[in-house]
């Protein structure tokens, strides 16, 4: 549902064009220190503007309705909504009729029987990563790991093999009308081995799920990944044997998780983003109200590579399930 997580619990909610999105966190612990200052560098990292990304600007300016007092956590519900305001919502009236390709606009309608709120892809829209974000800020202090995401790849391209930050990929694909995916590498700091709950909470499940719930991931990789497949067992399995700790393995091809459970090396993961479905590119797809094929060239706008954006957000994620996991083992 709308909900993930045991003790450390994120509930989120709202649409794209209603009033407000927002979250609410149970489980927090009491006593962290936390301000609406606290949530802006991360909500800035998330926010459109730059190249390829949507010319919607919010504000984005979080409002904590609950569960701080004089600055510092109670241990009570927090809530945190964020209002809309930058929206125009009749860019979306010809996608009740031909819905975009590659976006939930039908699925949502079918499963919800045309009940759902389809202005900027309602509660299916990526906005729904900003409260993610906000989450991801309380986990974080939670947590107390360092978790680092960055961008590796966009359009097949790796940053090693553009030195303008994949400028001219972008500026081509907004030429085209078209738009591009990428692939986003996270690394968590060192962690005590032992956290997970096989069979099917193991950590490489959890955060698959946690991940797998930002709109547009296709696809997730721990350590050597896929390459694994091509490798003989003496090139993947990673040796015990450090002098200083024993107990961490000399290689990381497990990407810090065996059996299911940290080994105390760091989480090590990829996550692929598809290309925005919304694109201005003429497509031929289905008009339901005609019962035949037409043009659709997708108005409002979109982000041309949204995984430029997605860093924080699979940062937010990984906090929520390693903040979980560790009251869980406390």
């Amino acid at each position: 549902m709308n909900s993930f997580g045991r003790i450390f619990r994120v509930s989120v909610f709202g649409e794209s064009h209603g009033e407000a999105i927002g979250v609410l966190l149970d489980g927090v612990t009491a006593g962290i220190k936390l301000s609406q200052e606290d949530f802006m560098a991360d909500i800035i990292r998330r926010k459109s503007g730059a190249t390829g990304t949507t010319p919607r600007i919010e504000e984005d300016t979080p409002e904590i309705l609950s569960g701080v007092y004089d600055g510092f956590t109670t241990g009570a519900p927090l809530a945190v909504i964020f209002r809309n305001g930058n929206t125009r919502s009749t860019d979306y009236d010809l996608l009740k009729d031909i819905p975009r390709p590659g976006h939930a606009d039908r699925t949502a309608a079918v499963k919800w029987h045309g009940f759902n709120d389809p202005r900027g892809g309602g509660h299916f829209s990526g906005r729904l990563t900003l409260p993610i974000v906000a989450a991801g800020v309380v986990a974080k202090k939670m947590a107390g790991i360092g978790i680092n995401a960055e961008l590796v790849e966009v359009g097949g391209i790796s940053k090693e093999e553009t030195p303008d930050g994949w400028k001219s990929q972008l500026e081509n694909a907004i030429r085209e009308k078209d738009s591009l995916g990428g692939i986003v590498e996270c690394r968590t700091g060192r962690l005590p081995a032992g956290l997970g709950e096989p069979f099917f909470d193991s950590v490489e499940s959890l955060i698959s799920h946690a991940v797998f719930s930002i709109p547009g991931v296709r696809g997730i990789e721990f350590g050597d990944g896929f390459q694994a497949s091509k490798m003989k067992g003496s090139e993947h399995n990673d040796p015990f044997g450090n002098p200083e700790n024993p107990d961490i393995p000399v290689r990381n091809g497990a990407g810090g998780v065996n059996g299911g459970l940290t080994n105390g090396n760091p989480i090590v993961f990829r996550v692929a983003f598809k290309p925005t479905s919304s694109i201005g590119k003429v497509q031929q797809t289905w008009d339901f109200a005609t019962g035949s094929i037409a043009s659709l060239a997708v108005p409002g706008r979109h982000d041309v590579c949204f995984a430029l954006r997605t860093p924080v957000i699979v940062e937010a994620m990984t906090a929520i399930v390693l903040a979980d996991l560790i009251k869980i083992n406390a």
